[in-house]
């Protein structure tokens, strides 16, 4: 038997605006979109991709973590090879930058949706 992950799917409450977001961030092509489902893979890949389902409910995590609150059960990690400039980006597409920064060749931040991100330099 083969196996391979083929996809990280995001809850969310406007899947094309999120998918068009993370399109802009990464680069990446939109292969399917559906008024509840839009579905993103690497240029010159197939799997994995990114996908993004319709949520109403999608309640954002808490960060940093902190006990009886929505907890963070996924996050993406994206390298980047200049962590200023593309947290000026990404900022500059709808991300936000969180106050609470645990490492210093990272960045943590937030989706125009609420999930959290990091951009992190090589060998963080």
């Amino acid at each position: 038997m083969t196996t391979m992950l083929a996809a990280t799917v995001l809850g969310t409450p406007d899947p094309p605006a999120l998918a068009d977001f993370y399109r802009a961030l990464l680069g990446w092509q939109e292969v399917e979109r559906e008024p509840g489902w839009v579905r993103l893979r690497a240029p010159g890949q197939e799997r994995p991709g990114l996908s993004f389902q319709g949520e109403s409910d999608h309640t954002p995590p808490v960060w940093p973590p902190r006990p009886h609150t929505q907890q963070m059960q996924a996050h993406l990690d994206i390298q980047v090879d200049d962590l200023e400039t593309e947290t000026e980006r990404a900022r500059a597409l709808g991300a936000t930058v969180e106050e609470h920064q645990p490492q210093e060749r990272v960045r943590v931040m937030r989706d125009p949706h609420g999930h959290l991100f990091c951009l992190f330099l090589p060998g963080a």
